[in-house]
């Protein structure tokens, strides 16, 4: 069983907690426009704010990892991630079904783009200045190990990160190759 620390929330951390997800957003708005799907970047993340989500963040800020991950480290689990993954069509467990036919449909094309921006500024955020082109790729070696997500979305994005990772994200993040992608991996013709 695990331990549970009590966490009090601090006047201080709520502040940070508050910039770091604004610039967050702000970042995979600037990408999605680049991918020509601003909206998509202007309502991003938006549950990062309801009470549910904000509360235990801050309880569990950082600065330089996730929230999230130190809540399910003490606590097991995290009342912010079962919200939010339920709120948002980027994330891949927002479309897992494990009682249905296709467990891990193929994500439409528009959340995928979005995924892929977040995916980004999260490690932009998140490594500050000790983010490279190369980081991004190393990062999700280790993360599609552990989703639960469709293989051809899991092969696209290895694809984009491995570009990434050659190229940077302003020769790889284009509406042109993002479409080309999706349609290589996910197309059923």
């Amino acid at each position: 069983m695990v331990k549970k620390m009590k966490r009090k929330i601090k006047f201080k951390n709520v502040v940070k907690h508050f910039i770091l997800i604004s610039k967050h957003r702000w970042i995979v708005f600037k990408l999605c426009c680049k991918l020509g799907i601003p909206w998509r970047g202007l309502v991003h993340d938006l549950s990062k704010y309801f009470p549910t989500e904000f509360f235990e963040s801050v309880r569990y800020y950082q600065g330089n990892r996730s929230p999230i991950v130190v809540a399910k480290e003490d606590k097991g689990y995290s009342e912010a991630w079962l919200h939010h993954k339920g709120r948002n069509k980027h994330h891949s467990e927002y479309w897992v079904d494990r009682n249905a036919p296709v467990q891990t449909p193929i994500m439409p094309y528009k959340y995928v783009a979005e995924m892929l921006c977040d995916k980004l500024a999260a490690g932009i955020v998140y490594q500050g200045k000790n983010w490279y082109q190369g980081y991004q790729l190393e990062y999700w070696k280790k993360e599609k190990e552990r989703l639960f997500m469709n293989e051809k979305l899991k092969d696209m994005l290895t694809d984009f990160f491995t570009q990434v990772s050659i190229e940077g994200i302003n020769k790889t993040l284009t509406k042109k190759n993002v479409q080309e992608l999706y349609k290589k991996y996910c197309s059923n013709s």
